[in-house]
């Protein structure tokens, strides 16, 4: 729809008479008159971001909680979004739930701790799209709320492909695609949580994945500065969506107790990943604790 190729030397096409288009040209003349490699690469991308389809996301566990809403949010926002989830029907409801901005939306069907699964999803979501500018790895679980010396080698391996192995074979792809794209970057979103930091009784493999998502966080943002890759976590405290529901029967509590906790509507977490999403890539929000105000964290335990 916006075609540039056009002599943008002259005034009259930089007077162009939508203003988008307008301003597109002004940003290639810019980025034809500079030799300065950093001063292209923000110019391209400002050009690209104003594109008909804006820029490109992948979601996992876009299926159901803060994932699907997150990629309604997204959608909203103007982005591509490749919804991915081991469920089939879950995803095609949250594509339904989109309205026009559907038309944006895919489907993809994928098992983020399978690494061919993972490869199948990329490749299909850069089939469509041809660019990947933010991977929300958000794809989890937990385990069975057992006693650690009961829990089943099968319960902690489930939860350690979902919630760690997952999030690193799609940071993995993520890399081979944003450092080889023009222009060259993106940004890589991890949804840690508030046991990231302390834990909730009865919760070894969860928590402990969740810890090791801080690590990862850590040396993706370390190692993806020499692609313009950034990378950072949201921690996240009693968000209202199905894995909550049981908090209104009570949860408990490192003393005993058994205690019925506050949420917050999980449109809070989709505009948090949103806002990160949005910065550009020499900005970012390597850390965000975003919870229910009164729930039991500063003094948990």
């Amino acid at each position: 729809m916006y075609g540039l190729d056009v002599d943008v030397s002259t005034s009259a096409a930089i007077k162009a008479t939508d203003p988008k288009i307008g301003y597109m040209l002004r940003k290639k003349w810019q980025l034809g008159t500079t030799n300065n490699s950093n001063i292209r690469q923000r110019l391209d991308r400002e050009v690209y971001q104003m594109t008909e389809n804006g820029e490109t996301a992948i979601i996992t566990g876009a299926g159901s909680g803060i994932g699907r809403r997150t990629a309604l949010v997204f959608l909203e926002a103007g982005y591509s979004v490749a919804l991915a989830g081991r469920r089939l029907q879950p995803l095609e409801d949250t594509k339904s739930e989109a309205g026009p901005a559907a038309s944006r939306a895919l489907v993809v069907q994928t098992d983020v701790s399978d690494p061919a699964s993972v490869r199948a999803l990329f490749a299909k979501t850069m089939e469509r799209f041809g660019r990947l500018d933010v991977l929300f790895n958000n794809a989890g679980g937990g385990a069975p709320r057992v006693l650690l010396e009961d829990l089943t080698y099968q319960q902690w391996e489930s939860v350690v492909g979902a919630n760690l192995t997952g999030s690193f074979l799609c940071t993995q792809e993520a890399f081979r695609i944003m450092k080889n794209q023009n222009p060259m970057g993106g940004r890589i979103i991890n949804n840690g949580s508030i046991s990231a930091d302390v834990p909730r009784p009865n919760s070894a493999p969860y928590t402990a994945t969740k810890h090791a998502i801080t690590g990862l966080t850590k040396s993706t943002s370390l190692d993806g500065r020499k692609y313009d890759i950034a990378c950072g976590q949201i921690d996240i405290g009693n968000a209202a969506t199905e894995m909550t529901a049981r908090m209104a029967e009570g949860v408990p509590q490192a003393n005993g107790s058994v205690m019925v906790e506050p949420t917050m509507n999980v449109d809070n977490v989709a505009n948090a990943v949103l806002y990160m999403a949005r910065l550009p890539l020499d900005a970012n929000v390597q850390f965000m604790t975003i919870m229910a105000t009164k729930m039991p964290y500063i003094g948990r335990g």
